[in-house]
């Protein structure tokens, strides 16, 4: 069985977010939050199988976590 990849893209947000690791940190609690995962699992696809990535924009920079 393949894989299951859920990515969560945000711009850091000054007002909120010192660093783009906090912006990852956002965005894979945004995941967790809003259960993405859940459809995947519906379908038959183990949570071990699923692999999360939160993507942190700031002009130029990225950063991924997961």
């Amino acid at each position: 069985m393949d894989d299951a990849l859920i990515l969560e893209f945000k711009v850091r947000d000054e007002e909120d977010e010192e660093t783009l690791k906090e912006t990852v940190a956002s965005a894979l609690c945004q995941i967790k939050e809003k259960q993405y995962a859940a459809q995947l699992i519906a379908r038959g696809i183990p949570l071990e199988r699923i692999r999360c990535y939160g993507f942190a924009f700031e002009g130029k920079k990225v950063l991924i976590g997961n």
